[in-house]
């Protein structure tokens, strides 16, 4: 196929003044360029009539006008102006290469680490190599953390005229407000406030802050409370590790579960194991009774102990957990002088520190019955009431005790008769308040049985007079209760005076004093 000449013809410009070929309202001026079809089809040839095409629209661009973005690839080196720009580019990237190596070096494993970007020349990102690239992290400005509220300066105020803020102002110090509420406690969770932007007013700012501190101080509380005291249903670590102790060393086979919980103590169930002695005999089942090691629901303990001559001597009211010990262990006493009576009561199997063990009084870890949650006919409540008086004397002519609690609360009903538990606060007959807590004993017993239909049933000075060996004679109980006052006056005169305890009341001899 012949060549097909291609010619784009022009009138001739002709001779004329410069400024009429420059005219921008006049025909352009073109050279014919003639081409084969090939070359009108090729890539090149079209590269090259776009590159002349901007060349023809911007004439004056210079390329050395492109400033520090140079490189050094087909440049003109003719220009000292792009020589030192180049030179003062490669000296700067050296500059900045010593500063990483720097860095490097004193930073080693350390996660606090200091840096150098201040001082380098060459911003990380016009950099070629993949080690100029600086991780977020490691810049001062964090983009994903919101800034803190600017602080207000001395004088108070800032800005001028209607723009002016004060340190009064709401937004400001709500967002004040929101930044101080990071001082609180670890334990009180405050979120993000300050990314949020939230804004909190000086009320509920104020009514947080105390919030704060009497959670801070309720969780201090709970953990001493914890630590060093048996809890509701609960027990301490010291406790739970005697209580290991003793499931460890075989005399205990299992501990169930608690059964009863009082001011006092707690009682736990446990199903007895082997002795170390063969003289000593653990009960199948047996009461675990853990006394409670705060004062806080019982705190009059101290007048059943500081005035008993077995206890006064060691009496401490500044140390509770010498109270407590004191107060397991004289309930320890007072049980083997009933059990030695043959007063029906527990067992005593062992006695550690404020643990005491007991044999159960009950059958497959249900407890007997307390006196008041039972119904008894009426041939078992008159047979209950005339064993109650029976041993209401021997605990006090036999046993030289006063039980200080006798209630229908305190006796329990099993195999066909009244147990007596709870003798911890039990006293001797010469107690400074002993005849009162006996007949404080009295009326209760007296009245409980009255109520249930038992005709026999005597009142509450007759019980008195029946149990104590006394006759006072008094027609009301006023009368009664002031002679009662006047014989522990008696007593404790004599006591102050001889320095040892014997009983100026008694009718029929003095009550044996039971020597441990």
């Amino acid at each position: 196929m012949d060549s097909v000449g291609v010619a784009a013809a022009a009138p001739d410009a002709g001779p004329g003044p410069a400024w009429q070929s420059k005219c921008p309202w006049g025909a352009p001026s073109t050279t014919s360029i003639s081409c084969s079809l090939a070359d009108v089809m090729s890539e090149q040839l079209a590269k090259e009539l776009q590159l002349e095409e901007e060349n023809a629209a911007f004439p004056e661009v210079v390329a050395a006008a492109e400033g520090p973005f140079i490189t050094g690839e087909n440049t003109d080196t003719s220009s000292d102006l792009m020589l030192a720009q180049m030179l003062q580019m490669e000296f700067d990237r050296e500059y900045d290469a010593q500063l990483r190596r720097e860095e490097k070096k004193i930073n080693g494993d350390s996660k606090v680490s200091i840096s150098f970007e201040n001082y380098r020349k060459v911003h990380p990102y016009d950099s070629d190599s993949s080690e100029d690239e600086v991780d977020w992290q490691d810049t001062r400005h964090d983009p994903y953390r919101a800034d803190k509220p600017t602080t207000t300066p001395r004088r108070g105020f800032i800005g001028k005229g209607k723009d002016i803020t004060t340190k009064h102002d709401e937004v400001v110090c709500g967002r004040k407000n929101t930044a101080r509420m990071e001082n609180f406690a670890p334990e009180f969770q405050v979120g993000d406030g300050i990314g949020m932007d939230l804004k909190l007013s000086n009320q509920v700012f104020n009514a947080l802050k105390q919030h704060a501190y009497s959670e801070e101080r309720r969780s201090a509380r709970l953990h001493e409370k914890k630590e060093h005291s048996t809890a509701e249903k609960a027990v301490d670590p010291k406790t739970r590790l005697l209580l290991y102790k003793m499931v460890n060393s075989g005399m205990l086979e299992t501990i169930t579960g608690c059964i009863s919980t009082g001011k006092e103590s707690v009682v736990f169930h446990a199903y007895g194991g082997k002795s170390a002695t063969e003289d000593k005999v653990i009960p199948p089942e047996c009461a675990i009774k853990v006394f409670k090691t705060t004062l806080n629901e019982f705190k009059n303990r101290d007048k059943y102990i500081k005035d008993d001559y077995r206890f006064k001597d060691r009496f401490s009211k500044l140390n509770p957990r010498k109270i407590i010990r004191m107060w397991a262990e004289k309930e320890m006493h007072n049980l083997t002088r009933m059990q030695n009576a043959g007063i029906p009561c527990p067992q005593v199997v062992i006695l550690k520190k404020h643990v005491l063990v007991m044999s159960f009084i009950g059958q497959d870890q249900v407890p007997a019955p307390k006196l008041k949650d039972v119904t008894l006919s009426n041939e078992d409540m008159k047979k209950a009431y005339y064993q109650i008086l029976n041993m209401m004397q021997q605990l006090y002519r036999e046993c030289n005790l006063v039980h200080a609690d006798l209630s229908e609360y305190n006796m329990l009903w099993h195999d066909g008769k009244v147990w007596l538990i709870d003798v911890s606060q039990s006293v001797e007959p010469t107690h400074p308040h002993g005849l009162e807590f006996l007949f404080r004993d009295c009326r209760n017993v007296s009245q409980f049985f009255q109520k249930g239909g038992v005709a026999e049933a005597l009142n509450e000075r007759e019980l008195f007079n029946a149990v104590s060996g006394l006759n006072i004679t008094a027609d009301n109980e006023v009368d009664f209760q002031a002679e009662i006052e006047a014989l522990e006056k008696v007593n404790e005169d004599h006591v102050q005076n001889h320095g040892k305890k014997l009983s100026a009341f008694s009718s029929d001899g003095d009550p044996p004093i039971y020597d441990e």
